[in-house]
């Protein structure tokens, strides 16, 4: 099996053809068929550069139209693979706009189920939207923009899974382009203030106690840095200070016993 060989391409093997045969492994409902197999091999193919800038293209153009996929598995895997490429070096601004309108709308909010796996809508879509948030041909606003359109979407589903430090880390290495300016860096976070002000009455809701929980992983971030990959020097964030008193204002709305 290549996931065995170190996903190895088989000698004398047809690349598309195999390539073709993994995108549809990555829309099967079996997460060994997907997550363990497929994605694990594209990835590897994508990073160690197997593949050719045109199968390189037609997989994130495949990935992109997956976005509108009806089932929640293919819909919350394709940002996967696209930040795979992204953070490779491959990029198409066409894949922007369906991506945005996923993130922003999408309410198939589950972690991980025991028979489908990884679903992980908020986590998958966290980690492309920091690789855009990086990419020098996309403007760094629209992606804080983008985030804080998921941080104010009204749902039940609590974040149990890692999604507010996905999250919050996109919006960290997104806040490091240098040409942010300090209001660039720091509007994002009205809409969310604004959606904890006008709230009903009582415990907070689940969608409040996520964004809150991601503004927080932001506020460390302005103190430490935040490191693209987990690795290397952490990178300072541009507007570091204007984010944190902004953070520590919309914060103390929900608790200002604390901020």
């Amino acid at each position: 099996m290549v996931v065995e060989t170190g996903c190895e391409v088989p000698h004398g093997g047809d690349l598309r053809g195999m390539l073709e045969e993994l995108c549809d492994m990555l829309a099967s409902p079996d997460p060994v068929q997907r997550d363990d197999i497929a994605y694990s091999v594209v990835a590897t193919w994508v990073s160690k550069g197997v593949l050719p800038r045109d199968l390189c293209r037609w997989l994130g153009d495949e990935m992109a139209a997956r976005m509108s996929a009806d089932d929640v598995w293919v819909r919350t895997f394709a940002p996967l693979v696209l930040d795979v490429l992204v953070s490779f070096g491959t990029f198409d601004p066409a894949w922007v706009p369906p991506f945005s309108r996923w993130y922003a709308t999408e309410t198939d909010l589950r972690g991980h189920e025991p028979d489908l796996g990884w679903l992980h809508a908020v986590a998958h879509g966290a980690d492309l939207l920091g690789a855009l948030g990086l990419h020098p041909e996309v403007a760094p606003a629209s992606m804080l923009e983008l985030a804080g359109r998921r941080l104010v979407a009204p749902s039940d589903a609590v974040w149990r899974h890692n999604e507010d430090e996905r999250l919050g880390h996109a919006i960290a290495l997104t806040l490091t382009r240098p040409e942010l300016t300090s209001e660039e860096s720091v509007a994002w976070v009205q809409p969310v203030e604004d959606s904890w002000t006008s709230r009903p009455s009582g415990p907070p809701a689940a969608w409040v106690q996520n964004a809150s929980r991601t503004l927080r992983v932001v506020l460390g971030a302005t103190l430490t840095g935040t490191r693209p990959g987990g690795e290397g020097q952490a990178l300072s964030l541009t507007h570091a200070k204007a984010v944190q008193e902004r953070l520590l204002s919309a914060l103390h709305t929900l608790t200002p016993w604390m901020w």
